[in-house]
């Protein structure tokens, strides 16, 4: 008798990464069509919100400007003040942002959402990608609405550059916090009251109406501290041609483009601490 034998070829399996990228991207384009629908269900829901930077560039800012006419840093102070007004929207858009994750939280669909198989962290992509869309919305709506009010923008396409890198990074980090919150806070009353501290307050340290160099020795290291200073430092770069003045003010270098660069990557740094935690926190409260 004789015994056959032979060898038996087993096929590794081979990863599909591309095709896993795909699914996560459709799945994080449902889920901010979702955001979206909810966040913006009408017309009206949507354009109410560019009542805020319509008003800021029509009314306020040039209100300022005929009161402290002053040019700062070679810059005419109603540009100065329109393009610092960034550094108020994008946070108050992002945090409304994030009311709506409370609400979705306590009496909308999120238990529903949380038992479909979809990644968690790519819900919390989801609702990032509409928070910056509306963010960078009315961003847009300010800087148009004072250009044509009178503020002078350089549009070269370094400043551009240097100015889109510097608001997106800024609102994907402020949505971290707005996640945060939205996710350790219980009411919705609680999350309202978070936001002058989070939204309101940091914007009067940055140097929005004036220098950080005009502030009390103490708080000009303060604001040096803060994201929202090297932003607004950025987008003046960018858009004002002041030629670094704010950044100078930060870093006291006499490179531009270096200072320019530490402050970009202070401000990525926030993005993505913060954005880390938002995911943390919410893959941690979801399981409660």
């Amino acid at each position: 008798m004789t015994a056959a034998t032979g060898t038996v070829t087993l096929d590794t399996p081979t990863a599909t990464p591309p095709r896993a990228r795909t699914r996560g991207r459709v799945a994080v384009a449902t889920l901010a069509r979702r955001r979206l629908a909810i966040s913006a269900r009408t017309p009206r829901e949507l354009l109410i919100p560019l009542s805020a930077p319509l008003l800021f560039a029509l009314v306020v800012v040039p209100a300022l400007a005929d009161t402290f006419g002053t040019p700062v840093g070679g810059v005419d102070y109603m540009t100065f003040v329109a393009v610092a007004t960034i550094g108020l929207l994008v946070p108050l858009s992002t945090i409304q942002s994030g009311l709506g994750v409370v609400v979705d939280r306590l009496g909308g669909g999120q238990r529903d959402l949380l038992a479909a198989p979809v990644s968690r962290p790519l819900i919390v992509a989801g609702n990032l990608v509409v928070a910056v869309a509306l963010a960078s919305l009315q961003v847009a709506v300010l800087l148009g609405a004072s250009a044509i009010r009178g503020a002078e923008f350089e549009l070269e396409a370094t400043g551009v550059m240097w100015f889109a890198a510097a608001t997106l990074l800024f609102a994907v980090a402020m949505y971290g916090v707005a996640e945060v919150l939205a996710n350790r806070l219980h009411t919705q009353e609680e999350y309202i009251g978070a936001l002058p501290p989070v939204a309101i307050v940091p914007f009067f340290f940055a140097g929005s109406f004036f220098p950080i160099s005009a502030l009390p020795a103490g708080l000009t290291v303060i604001g040096k501290l803060l994201p929202i200073t090297h932003v607004l430092a950025l987008v003046r770069y960018g858009l004002a041609g002041d030629d670094g003045a704010g950044l100078h003010d930060i870093w006291g270098m006499s490179n531009t483009t270096a200072m320019a660069s530490l402050s970009l990557g202070v401000v990525a740094l926030f993005a993505v601490a913060l954005t880390a935690a938002a995911v943390r926190t919410f893959q941690h409260t979801a399981v409660r």
